[in-house]
């Protein structure tokens, strides 16, 4: 959204086990403005020191009906996870949540989380990337799969949904052989927000499939630098990378100021550096309502899905269009 700076809040599914306690955190976030939740996840077993960790997507899918307006975004590794389970977890929040679900997409780097499924060995970055670039395809072919009026209900012939409308996927690729169709039905955003970390070997996860990219970089130049680099492979995709948000890490102390919070984010987006910030492990309050004093902020219906968030239409379905 042209002229919003964007507010991300990462979070993560570790700390007391309880739905009060991830509840209260995200109603936190939510009263501070920002536009979406991340929660970190992984399949890395914490240390006996640590807490325990939950699952991100089962976390998301507790808050969503009690925590509104603000996007829900967990993370989902695909290295051990089959992308027909993510199509269907993330489709499912997408409804639970009114159109408000996202997906940050990751990979597990470690031998330590290859053994605990034991199917297959740990693999260089590169691999892990391919590999999850043609994850991401098959989920978003799957979100499709169900056109938005194929299902009737119609009661006199018995059928829910009209197979004309639902379609195979036909996936063939390096990795994955998938045929579809989905199982659940295409949700209210149709295809949730995608979020991918700007590293190397991700860039043509984030060239081709990219909604939000997060970068971490050491200061506003290195930021305008990665963020032009992101612009720049989206481009060379045949994307609008008017259309792909980048959004700045922002590491904070145990009591950040908001004013210079508010400032550090004016600069930032102002500078051309980054398009929002996501900051790491807690909100900062006033900060919205800082930024639109700024000119920063745009107010946003509070029945928006994630998409609308971001500026972003609902996508045509492929199949659909195809038949057209």
């Amino acid at each position: 959204m042209a002229g919003h700076a964007h507010l991300a809040v990462e979070l993560d599914t570790s700390g007391e086990p309880s739905a009060a306690h991830h509840v209260a955190a995200a109603e936190a976030v939510a009263r501070s403005g920002a536009d979406l939740i991340i929660w970190a996840d992984s399949f890395v077993a914490p240390a006996t020191a640590e807490p325990p960790t939950l699952d991100a997507v089962a976390v998301a899918a507790r808050v969503a009906p009690v925590v509104g307006e603000i996007g829900l975004v967990p993370t989902v590794t695909v290295t051990h996870t089959e992308p027909f389970h993510i199509s269907k977890a993330i489709a499912t929040l997408d409804i639970v949540s009114a159109g408000r679900a996202g997906w940050q997409v990751e990979v597990s780097r470690t031998e330590e989380e290859a053994r605990q499924f034991g199917r297959k060995p740990a693999s260089p970055p590169g691999v892990l990337w391919r590999e999850a670039a043609e994850a991401v395809e098959v989920v978003v072919r799957l979100w499709d799969s169900w056109e938005d009026d194929a299902v009737i209900r119609d009661l006199p012939t018995g059928r829910y949904v009209d197979r004309d409308r639902l379609h195979h996927i036909d996936f063939v690729g390096e990795f994955f052989s998938v045929k579809g169709p989905s199982i659940t039905p295409r949700s209210p955003q149709a295809h949730p927000l995608v979020v991918v970390r700007d590293e190397a070997e991700a860039l043509p996860v984030v060239a081709a499939w990219a909604d939000v990219v997060r970068v971490a970089a050491p200061d506003l130049a290195a930021a305008h630098t990665a963020r032009e680099q992101v612009r720049a492979v989206v481009a060379g995709a045949g994307r609008d990378p008017e259309a792909v948000s980048v959004l700045l890490d922002l590491p904070l102390g145990e009591r950040p100021d908001p004013a210079a919070v508010a400032t550090f984010v004016a600069e930032a987006v102002g500078g051309g550096a980054a398009d929002g910030v996501t900051l790491l492990g807690a909100p900062v309050p006033d900060l919205a309502a800082r930024l639109a004093e700024r000119g920063l902020r745009r107010p946003v219906a509070a029945d928006a899905t994630l998409r609308e968030r971001f500026g972003l239409s609902r996508p045509t379905n492929h199949f659909a269009g195809a038949r057209s």
